[in-house]
C-alpha cells in the first residue's frame, strides 16, 4: 500500500482556495459510500444534489490523476480532493477489490502508460505533485494569505487594547470567533485555536491579566512571523508551528530518530468544532525525553488507540522541527509492551525552571509534562482549590479538573503518590497515578466524576 498523503500535498493540489475549503467541508460532512483504497489508487461515491452520487477516483501515480463524474471544470475537483482528504484523515478503508466503477478508467490509464493494472504486485511508489512549480507558487500565496491575516489580526489586538478589556467578559464567544474564522479563511489554523481558547478564561479571579496575557502572546506571534527570516532556524519552526503552516509527514520521519523505551503515562481527549483530538504523553527511560503523539478523528470516527497510557514501546520516535517542540511521530519498527516500571519524579521546584526553559525557547507553550510525588491536599474554605504537596513541602493548585479528586487523595492518604499530570500556568492538571517502589499499580482514575 502507499502510505497516505498529508494533507499539506493535498491541499496544494487545489486549483484555488474555494475548490480546498469546499474540500475540506465535504470531507467532514459530505455523505460518502464505497470509499476504498487499494494499491496506487482511491475511489468512492459521493452523494451531492442530484439523485446520482458522484463517482470519484484518484490514481496515485506518480503522477497523480483524477476522474469524477461532476460536472465541475475544475482539476482536481472539491470531490477528488475531498476524498484525498478522507485518505489522509485515515477514513478510507484498504479493500483488496477495485470497485467496478473505478477499474475501468484506472485499467486503461495503467494500460496507456505501460504500467501494472489495479491488484497486481507493483511496489508501492510515494507520488509526487506533478507541477513543482506550481506547488511552489501555492505556498508563496498561502504566505501572503497568512501575512494579510495577521496583519489584520494586529490592528484586531490593538482595537481591543484600546477600547478596554474590562468588558470583554460580557462579549460572549461570537466576538472571538469572528476572529478566529478569518484567521481560518487567511490558512493560520493555529492562530486560530489561539483566539478560541481566550473565552474560556473570560471567568474566575484574575481573568483580565490572563486574557491580557493571551492578547500579548498572539501580537508577539504577529511580530515574530514578520521576521520570520531572521530568527533562528528552531524558533523560525516553532512559529511557523505555531501559525499553523503543515509539516509534511515524509520531512519528520526523515529526521534523526530518537531510540528509547517509551512509556505512555498521560492521555487527554479533547473535542473542538466537531473534530476529537488525543495527546498521549510518552516518556523515554533511558534519555528521559518527553515526546506527544498527538492523533485526531472526524465525527463519526474512532480515536487512535495504537499507543495507550499504562503501556510502553521501544523504538524510534521521530520529532517535528522547532525549539520545545513534544510532539513525535513513531517510527515503522515500534515493539509495544504491556506495562510499564516505575518512573522517577521530580519537585516542583524543578519543574518550574524547566517550564521556564520551556517557555524561553517556546513563548506560546501553553502545557509541559511532568512526574511529581506527593499528597492531595482539601480545599481550605469556601473558594480556595484542591492542592497538590510535592516531598519539599511546596504546593500547587489542582486545576482541569472533570470532578473532585477524592480518589486521588484516598490513594494519597496511605502514602505520597507518583503523580503525572499537565504542569499549566494556572496549576496541574492531574493524569494518572503511576507505579512506584511500594508496588502500587498505574490507574487514570485521578478523579470522581
Amino acid at each position: 500500500m502507499v502510505e497516505p498523503w498529508d494533507r499539506a500535498t493535498v491541499l496544494a493540489l487545489a486549483p484555488d482556495r474555494g475548490s480546498a475549503t469546499a474540500a475540506e467541508r465535504l470531507a467532514r460532512s459530505a455523505p460518502w459510500t464505497d470509499r476504498g483504497c487499494g494499491r496506487q489508487a482511491l475511489w468512492g461515491r459521493c452523494q451531492g444534489s442530484g439523485s446520482v452520487p458522484y463517482q470519484t477516483v484518484v490514481d496515485l501515480g506518480p503522477p497523480a490523476a483524477f476522474q469524477c463524474s461532476c460536472p465541475s471544470r475544475k482539476f482536481p475537483c472539491k470531490h477528488a480532493l475531498a476524498l484525498l482528504l478522507c485518505w489522509a484523515d485515515g477514513h478510507v478503508p484498504e479493500v483488496e477489490e477495485v470497485a467496478p466503477f473505478a477499474i475501468g478508467w484506472l485499467t486503461a490509464r495503467r494500460e496507456r502508460a505501460g504500467t501494472a493494472a489495479p491488484g497486481s504486485d507493483q511496489p508501492p511508489v510515494r507520488p509526487a505533485v506533478a507541477d513543482p512549480a506550481a506547488a511552489e507558487r501555492r505556498a508563496a500565496a498561502r504566505a501572503a494569505r497568512v501575512e494579510a491575516g495577521l496583519e489584520e489580526l494586529d490592528r484586531w489586538l490593538r482595537d481591543q487594547v484600546r477600547g478596554g478589556i474590562a468588558g470583554l467578559e460580557r462579549v460572549g464567544y461570537q466576538h472571538f470567533d469572528t476572529a478566529a474564522a478569518r484567521m481560518v479563511d487567511a490558512q493560520a489554523p493555529g492562530v486560530a485555536g489561539l483566539l478560541r481558547a481566550i473565552p474560556a478564561e473570560l471567568r474566575g479571579d484574575g481573568w483580565p491579566a490572563r486574557v491580557l496575557a493571551q492578547l500579548a502572546a498572539l501580537r508577539l506571534l504577529v511580530h515574530a512571523h514578520r521576521r520570520l527570516d531572521a530568527l533562528p532556524a528552531d524558533l523560525a519552526a516553532t512559529v511557523r508551528s505555531r501559525i499553523g503552516y503543515p509539516v509534511a509527514k515524509e520531512a519528520v520521519l526523515a529526521s534523526t530518530p530518537v531510540v528509547d523505551e517509551w512509556a505512555a503515562l498521560g492521555q487527554v481527549d479533547t473535542v473542538e468544532f466537531q473534530l476529537e483530538t488525543r495527546r498521549v504523553w510518552l516518556r523515554g527511560s533511558a534519555t528521559g525525553r518527553w515526546a506527544l503523539w498527538l492523533t485526531f478523528a472526524a465525527p463519526g470516527q474512532s480515536l487512535d488507540s495504537t499507543i495507550s497510557p499504562g503501556h510502553s514501546l521501544v523504538g524510534p520516535l521521530h520529532f517535528y522541527p522547532g525549539s520545545g517542540q513534544y510532539r513525535a511521530l513513531p517510527g515503522p519498527q515500534v515493539d509495544r509492551l504491556p506495562s510499564l516500571g516505575p518512573l522517577p519524579a521530580e519537585s516542583l521546584s524543578t519543574a518550574a525552571g524547566r517550564y521556564a526553559q520551556l517557555v524561553a525557547a517556546d513563548p506560546w507553550a501553553d502545557r509541559m509534562p511532568v512526574v511529581l510525588e506527593g499528597t492531595v491536599l482539601v480545599p481550605a474554605g469556601a473558594g480556595s482549590s484542591w492542592r497538590f504537596r510535592d516531598l519539599d513541602g511546596r504546593c500547587r493548585d489542582l486545576v482541569g479538573l472533570a470532578g473532585e479528586p477524592w480518589p486521588l487523595l484516598a490513594q494519597s492518604i496511605s502514602g505520597p503518590v507518583r503523580l503525572m499530570a499537565e504542569w499549566r500556568a494556572a496549576g496541574l492538571q492531574p493524569l494518572a497515578v503511576l507505579p512506584d517502589d511500594s508496588g502500587r499499580e498505574f490507574g487514570t482514575e485521578v478523579v470522581l466524576r
